[in-house]
């Protein structure tokens, strides 16, 4: 189920955008917690601890409890506007959670078990066709990741959704196939000693065919 996390943040007064470049002459981060048919409410917070929670496992599907004066919203994380140079951000939006949310996310994948996959064991290698696979679901229902298991594969195999184990509640937006999360691909360059030892073989092919041709002309000569 989703996590959740607790935020303290401070709160705006003025919106805009002269307001939101004077909060970050200060050094934070403006934002907005907005939605659930409630008026809007405008924060900043501090870089540090946005980016300690966007580094964490599962930042788009954690329930975030952010308290503002004496007042605590349950909200998620909809979007971080990011400086196109520096890369820091520059914006927050968070979506406030009431009982009737649902909300549609992508849910990130990982894969465990792969030393007791055979195809991988032979060399096989993971062809991940989707990173995160797209939900909807209620915030509380949400995993933090999906875990595939590589237990058993062999070179040529693949996971589908259907495969997927979804919690109750949680289901892909995409409905009308069985698509693919990855496939486990066979091996498509030669070893280093492979490599090696054909170069050696042209090379030794090479000498010789220099070395007949001395011959010949050798033989001419005493013609």
């Amino acid at each position: 189920m989703s996590n959740v996390s607790a935020l303290t943040v401070q709160g705006r007064d003025r919106a805009g955008k002269g307001a939101a470049r004077a909060t970050r002459r200060e050094g934070l981060v403006p934002g907005v917690i907005y939605g659930d048919n409630k008026e809007p409410i405008l924060i900043a917070m501090t870089p540090r601890d946005l980016f300690v929670e966007m580094r964490k496992p599962g930042f788009a599907t954690k329930i975030f409890e952010i308290t503002v004066g004496k007042e605590t919203q349950r909200a998620m994380a909809q979007d971080v506007q990011m400086h196109p140079v520096r890369d820091v951000p520059v914006h927050v939006d968070f979506r406030r959670i009431g009982k009737n949310t649902v909300v549609t996310v992508e849910v990130p994948v990982s894969f465990t078990n792969e030393d007791v996959s055979p195809g991988i064991k032979q060399g096989g290698v993971v062809n991940v066709v989707r990173h995160e696979i797209e939900v909807r679901a209620r915030p509380d229902a949400l995993p933090e990741q999906f875990v595939i298991d590589l237990t058993g594969l062999e070179i040529g195999d693949s996971v589908h959704i259907s495969a997927v184990e979804m919690p109750e509640g949680v289901a892909p937006t995409i409905s009308d196939r069985d698509f693919t999360i990855m496939t486990l691909a066979a091996p498509t360059v030669q070893t280093v000693e492979e490599e090696e030892e054909a170069e050696g073989e042209e090379d030794e092919g090479a000498e010789g065919e220099a070395a007949e041709g001395e011959d010949d002309k050798k033989e001419e000569s005493k013609d």
